[in-house]
């Protein structure tokens, strides 16, 4: 049902939709703003492993199971 949902030409309608709607001089502003909240999101997605890897304590050798 999906197999070809997402053609090529699809993806030229929606930049011609986008450009129209918000135009050529706000675009570029927009792609940066995108880029620095992924920025901001991978970095937080990243301390959030190293504290959970630092939050849990390995098993030591001499416990008991």
């Amino acid at each position: 049902m999906l197999r070809n949902a997402l053609e090529p030409w699809h993806i030229l309608v929606v930049v011609v939709v986008l450009v129209v709607l918000f135009g050529s001089k706000k675009l570029p502003d927009t792609a940066r703003s995108l880029g620095k909240s992924m920025r901001i999101l991978k970095s937080e997605a990243k301390a959030l492993r190293t504290d959970d890897a630092a939050a849990a304590p390995a098993p030591s050798a001499d416990s008991p199971r």
